[in-house]
This record gives structure tokens, C-alpha cells and sequence, in this order.
């Protein structure tokens, strides 16, 4: 087996044994992308030259007999939207294609503490809006398990990558589902953090009191690895909650006694492909078989959250997007004749039309007539969705859904239908809304082979909880699957 093949955590305890070298990690990752990245197209930046003289560090390290991390001399890809100081972040947008980040967003930092090795920067939907990862300025990524199909989005760049084994770990970013969807699609473990988590200094913002950064492995474990990696408190963020997190990957406890699991009739409903319901509560009958306890439940709320969440998250990509204007960074546009003229033609050119689609609708449900009709109503709903769940939670400890609706659809089928573009979504961002961590699972594959995945949901700070059962499924289904030949 080749090393690119093995886990996080696999090569982690390789290297500690001496069985292989944090050098030899990395070039067999490298030679892995050589062969087969211009079929997935996962990547905007590569940094290999970077990553072998890191690689070469950490082994330095560990001739000299210096205790280190489990993620030292361990490849790592990054999602394009996380600032990395002196390598291009782009947002996979045309606004951002000349942008070299003078600092580190934390959770880079917190990474580089633990001597990770960076392979480079990640494919994503332009400014992380979009499901399918093609809305890139700079190229479509194919989803592994069949290359004419999308990887989902906007993470699909990271989940790509891990599926296909241009990386055995990813960090990606979750703003209504763009960690999980993707992870379905590719059939990889993603895991949203709970609102405040993680640290969102460096992040390029979409909407702000939505967002998460967030990890993507092959295992359970790497993801909670490399969770444990990235979170907690940071001065930076005035969002970060201030607590204790453990070490999440040596907590793992895959009993299930005891565990009280809800299933809301509202996520297995119209729109929902029969393959994944009866993937998904296949996979909720084998967590029952392990002692866990299954009931279902109504969150009614469920119905409007799709119109609150594309409100909201416009409203606030309308604000957090006005910063680029061609004055201090970034694109601009060559054609203009006055101040005015060079915003309007620096914005028109830079952004994609899905960009500019959000924006367009975030500034009207903002401006005087609107706001309470739209704007408000949409924060009034947040509070109710967010209170559901919270009632749900005094009963029961997981919530178990589709994490997307379908499986993953060929490339360009959907792209010119915003409406069918975005309700993909419905299953994913209530869990956004109202800040609660979520991972998603693969539980099977339909007829043609392609990747369903499962969501739990947890309650706030529960993502042990989390790890915990998905921990369980991945031992009774024995792992999650084979990295793709891509022949």
C-alpha cells in the first residue's frame, strides 16, 4: 500500500515508529497529484516546494529526538478562503486572483504550531457560494467516484481532494452546509463545529454569523484529529467561546447504550431520493442494533428554513462583500473614467454572476421597505428554528437526517437553475441557523455507485458525541471505503 493511501493517524504512528519519513509522506502525496490531478482538478495552489522543506524540518526534528504532535510531517490541504501568509488566497474568484495574505488566519497558525505540512490551496465555489464547486473562477473540480459529476460545494475542492488522495486531511469551510454536502458527495467524513468553536480569524467572510471553518478525513479520527487541532478560544474572534475543549480523537468511545436518537419526519420527506432514506435509516437501524434508542420527531420549522437562510446569508455576503472595490486590494478594472465608474466596472468584472446574484438579493431584502418584510422575518424565523432544536435536545442527544438530498449530479446539469441549485441545502442549513455542530457520514451508495450521506446533529459543544457514533458506524461498516483507481 502506498503511503498516500494510509490515514492521518496511520502516518502519524508511522512516523513516531520510524517506519517512514515525514519526506517521504509527503513526495508520495505529491506523486499522487501529479497523476491524477488534472482528472479531479482539486487544487488552485500547490505549495510543494514549501511542503518538502517543511517535511524535511519535522524529520530534522525527529532524528533529534524531539517529541511532537500527532499532525507533525502530515500533508494538510487548505480550502482557498483561508488566509496563508505569502501563498495566494483567492476565493477561487477573479476579484481576489493577485491576493498574497501578509498574515495567517489562527487556525493556520494552530496548525504550523503542530508542524503540519501544507499541500496547498484548495478549488471552492467563488467566495464559498455555490453546491457544486462550479462556480470557480478558475476551474470545475470533478468529484473521484465519477469524473463527470461535481464534488459538491463549496468545500468541493477539499473533499475531492481527500477522496481522490491528493491529501489524507483537509480544512474547509461550512457556511449552510459546505463541508458536509460536499462530504457526501465524495464519501468522506466532514464535520461544521459548533458556531464559536473555531476560530473564524482569517476566514474570508460569506456570512459571518454563519460560517465555520472545519475539518474533512477519510476516518473518523483524522477528523477529530485534526479538530482537536484547531479549536478553541482565540482573541482575534470576538465570536470564539472561551472554554475547555478535550482531546477529542483520544476520547473516542464508540458505545452506543444508552444514546437517544431523533429522527424528524420533515428531513425524509418530498424532494428526498429513496435511495438515501433507505440508506439512511438502514444505517439508523444498525446504530439501534449497538444499543442506541430511535424516535421520530417534528421540527416544523424545517419548512421555512431554506427562504431564512438564503436571506440571511445574502443580507450579510451583501455587507461582508462591499470591501472589494478594486481601491486598496485585488482585482480592478482596467476601463473606467471616474471613481464611480471604476466600482461599477471593478465589481461587475470581478464577481461571478452567482456572487453578484447574492449580493443583488442581499441588498434588497436590507433596503427601506424591505427590511422588516424580509430581513427581519428571516431573524425571527432563526430564533424559532434555533428553539426547535433546543426542545428536541432536552429528549434526545443526536438527530439523524439525509445530509443531502440526492447523490452527486453530472456537471453542469443544475448550474443554470439557481432555485434547484440552492435546495440542496435544505437538509443542511437549519443546522447553521441555529450554530449546532453536524457531521456527515457516508452510509452507502445508490445504483450507479455514487457516495449518500448520513448527518447527526448535535447539540452545542457535543461534537464528541458526534465522533463518538459516527466512530461506532465506521466500525460496523469496517471504514468508509477505497481511495478511487482514476484510471
Amino acid at each position: 500500500m502506498e503511503l498516500y493511501q494510509l490515514s492521518a493517524t496511520e502516518l502519524g504512528a508511522m512516523l513516531a515508529e520510524k517506519k517512514c519519513s515525514a519526506e517521504e509522506i509527503t513526495n508520495s502525496v505529491f506523486d499522487r497529484i501529479d497523476k491524477v490531478e488534472d482528472k479531479v482538478n482539486a487544487y488552485v495552489t500547490l505549495c510543494k516546494e514549501q511542503a518538502v522543506e517543511k517535511a524535511k524540518a519535522v524529520d530534522a526534528k525527529i532524528a533529534a529526538g524531539e517529541q511532537l504532535s500527532p499532525l507533525a510531517g502530515i500533508p494538510v490541504g487548505v480550502k482557498d478562503n483561508i488566509c496563508t501568509k505569502d501563498v495566494l488566497t483567492s476565493c477561487s474568484s477573479k476579484m481576489l486572483y493577485n491576493f498574497v495574505p501578509p498574515y495567517n488566519a489562527t487556525v493556520i497558525d494552530k496548525l504550523n504550531q503542530q508542524d503540519f505540512v501544507m499541500t496547498g490551496k484548495l478549488n471552492m465555489d467563488e467566495f464559498a457560494m455555490g453546491s457544486s464547486t462550479e462556480t470557480s473562477y478558475f476551474k470545475k473540480t470533478c468529484n473521484p467516484h465519477d469524473l463527470t459529476k461535481v464534488p459538491g460545494g463549496s468545500s468541493g475542492g477539499s473533499a475531492a481532494a481527500v477522496a481522490a488522495g491528493e491529501c489524507p486531511i483537509a480544512l474547509g469551510s461550512d457556511t449552510g452546509g459546505s463541508i458536509r454536502q460536499p462530504s457526501s458527495f465524495c464519501g468522506v467524513v466532514g464535520l461544521k463545529p459548533t458556531y464559536g468553536s473555531v476560530s473564524r480569524y482569517g476566514l474570508v467572510a460569506f456570512a459571518s454569523s454563519l460560517d465555520q471553518i472545519g475539518p474533512l478525513g477519510r476516518t473518523v479520527d483524522d477528523v477529530a484529529l485534526l479538530y482537536s487541532a484547531i479549536c478553541g478560544w482565540d482573541k482575534h474572534d470576538a465570536t470564539s467561546e472561551y472554554k475547555e475543549y478535550p482531546d477529542f480523537r483520544k476520547q473516542l468511545n464508540p458505545d452506543m447504550k444508552g444514546l437517544k436518537i431523533a429522527v424528524p419526519k420533515e428531513y425524509f420527506g418530498a424532494g428526498i431520493d429513496e435511495e438515501v432514506k433507505a440508506s439512511v435509516m438502514n444505517a439508523v437501524k444498525e446504530l439501534e442494533k449497538q444499543g442506541a434508542t430511535v424516535s421520530e420527531i417534528s421540527l416544523p420549522g424545517t419548512d421555512y428554513a431554506l427562504s431564512a437562510y438564503y436571506i440571511i446569508s445574502s443580507a450579510e455576503a451583501s455587507s461582508n462583500l462591499a470591501r472589494f472595490d478594486g481601491v486598496k486590494y485585488g482585482y480592478r478594472s482596467e476601463h473606467y473614467n471616474n471613481l464611480i465608474e471604476m466600482y461599477e466596472n471593478t465589481r461587475s468584472e470581478g464577481f461571478g454572476d452567482e456572487v453578484k446574484r447574492r449580493i443583488m438579493l442581499g441588498t434588497f431584502v436590507l433596503s427601506s421597505g424591505y427590511y422588516d418584510a424580509y430581513y427581519k422575518r428571516a431573524k425571527f424565523l432563526q430564533r424559532q428554528i434555533a428553539q426547535e432544536f433546543e426542545t428536541s435536545f432536552q429528549q434526545y442527544d443526536l438527530i439523524v437526517t439525509p445530509t443531502v438530498p440526492c447523490t452527486a449530479f453530472h456537471i453542469g446539469q443544475n448550474i443554470d437553475d439557481p432555485l434547484k441549485m440552492y435546495a440542496n441545502d435544505i437538509c443542511t442549513v437549519t443546522v447553521n441557523i441555529a450554530g449546532l455542530p453536524a457531521i456527515n457520514i457516508p452510509c452507502g451508495k445508490d445504483v450507479n455507485g455514487m457516495p449518500i450521506g448520513m448527518q447527526m446533529i448535535g447539540k452545542h459543544f457535543s461534537e464528541q458525541t458526534l465522533l463518538n457514533t459516527a466512530k461506532c458506524y465506521e466500525n460496523i461498516v469496517g471504514g468508509f471505503g477505497q481511495i478511487p483507481e482514476l484510471n
